[in-house]
């Protein structure tokens, strides 16, 4: 069986409020130019919050500060976490 953790948007069986989330923290950490109001709007949509949005905007931008800091001080990854990059 094919390891689909690394990919959320081949995943079956997401709800869709867990897709939603995915999906706006993926654009947040890749594509943060091209979030609108309308992101936050599809959020409260799928049932979150404000305050649950304004976590998940804070996780997904923590995460990608700290690895931004760490790549650009070229720290190594450890082993074992090596196994989630193939």
């Amino acid at each position: 069986m094919e390891d689909l953790s690394a990919d959320f948007t081949r995943a079956d069986g997401l709800d869709p409020r867990d897709r939603a989330m995915l999906e706006y923290a993926a654009r947040l950490v890749k594509e943060p130019w091209t979030m609108s109001s309308g992101d936050v709007d599809r959020l409260r949509r799928n049932g979150f919050s404000d305050r649950a949005i304004l976590e998940v905007n804070l996780v997904a931008g923590y995460m990608s500060f700290v690895n931004r800091l760490a790549q650009g001080l070229g720290v190594e990854l450890e082993d074992y976490l090596r196994q989630f990059t193939r």
